[in-house]
C-alpha cells in the first residue's frame, strides 16, 4: 500500500466556505471496513487505533479491487483507525492511489459504551446514533460526541473529496458512521430504514451528488435503491442490528 498521506487542508478551496466542485455531480463509494476481532465478539470498538482485521477480513480487503473494478476511482479516503488502512491496502495498490487519511471519517465514538457488547449499551449506541439522523444532534453518546460533532466531521470530509474535483471518490469507513450519515443526509432513505439494514464487512454504499444538491443512494450492498420522489416514499421501519 502506497504510504497514506496527510493534507494540511481541504482540497480545491477557492474562499471561505467555497469548492470549485460544490455543484459537481459526483460518485461516492461508502466502504465498511473488512472484518476485525472485535466485530466478530460484537464489541463497540471504536478507539485509536482499534484492531487490525482477522484473516476473513484480510480476504475481503483483498476481494475489493474486483468488486469495484467497473468504478473509475481517482481518489480513495480512509479514517485514522487501522483497519480501514488494512482493508483500503488491495484497492490501493490495484489503482495506484495514495489514501487521504481523515479523523472525521472514524467510527461514531462509543464513549463510556467502549468495548462493551451487552444489549443494553448496544441498544443505547445504536438508539442514539440513529436518533442524530433523524435531527436529534443535540442527543449525546454517555462520555461521547453529539449528533452536531459526529455530522460535522463527517460532512467536512465528505465536502473535501467532493471538492477534489474527482469524478468518483471512495472512501473507506466505519458501519454505524457510514449508515448515520447516510441516514441523515440522503434524501431517498429513511432513518428507520437505515437502521434496519445493516452493513456487512466491507460493505459498499454507493451515492451520487453533491454537497450543494444533496446525496441520494444508488446502491446498498450492490441492492439497487429506488428514488421515490417524495422521501417519506421509501423502505420499511425495524429495528437497529449491530454495529462497530
Amino acid at each position: 500500500m502506497p504510504a497514506a498521506r496527510q493534507l494540511s487542508g481541504p482540497i480545491g478551496r477557492v474562499g471561505p466556505g467555497l469548492s470549485v466542485c460544490d455543484n459537481r455531480r459526483v460518485r461516492l463509494i461508502l466502504i465498511r471496513h473488512g472484518q476485525t476481532p472485535s466485530n466478530v465478539a460484537h464489541l463497540l470498538d471504536t478507539g485509536r487505533p482499534g484492531p487490525g482485521l482477522t484473516e476473513l477480513g484480510l480476504e475481503q480487503a483483498a476481494a475489493l479491487p474486483e468488486a469495484l473494478a467497473d468504478e473509475n476511482i481517482e481518489v480513495l479516503f480512509v479514517s485514522t483507525l487501522v483497519r480501514t488502512h488494512l482493508t483500503a491496502a488491495p484497492l490501493a495498490a490495484a489503482r495506484g492511489l495514495e489514501p487521504v487519511v481523515r479523523d472525521g471519517l472514524r467510527e461514531v465514538v462509543a464513549g463510556d459504551l467502549e468495548m462493551l457488547s451487552d444489549h443494553e449499551s448496544v441498544t443505547t449506541y445504536l438508539t442514539t446514533v440513529f436518533g442524530w439522523s433523524a435531527g436529534r444532534t443535540a442527543l449525546r453518546m454517555p462520555g461521547g460526541e453529539d449528533g452536531t460533532e459526529f455530522l460535522g466531521r463527517y460532512d467536512a470530509v465528505i465536502d473535501e473529496a467532493a471538492a477534489t474535483g474527482a469524478g468518483t471518490v471512495a472512501v473507506v469507513s466505519h458501519g454505524a458512521a457510514i449508515r448515520a450519515w447516510v441516514a441523515a443526509r440522503a434524501v431517498n432513505v429513511e432513518v428507520e430504514w437505515a437502521a434496519e439494514h445493516a452493513l456487512s464487512n466491507t460493505g459498499i454504499v454507493t451515492l451520487e451528488g453533491s454537497p450543494a444538491d444533496g446525496w441520494k443512494v444508488v446502491t446498498w450492498e450492490g441492492q439497487a435503491v429506488d428514488l421515490p420522489e417524495d422521501p417519506a416514499d421509501s423502505g420499511p421501519t425495524g429495528q437497529p442490528l449491530d454495529e462497530d
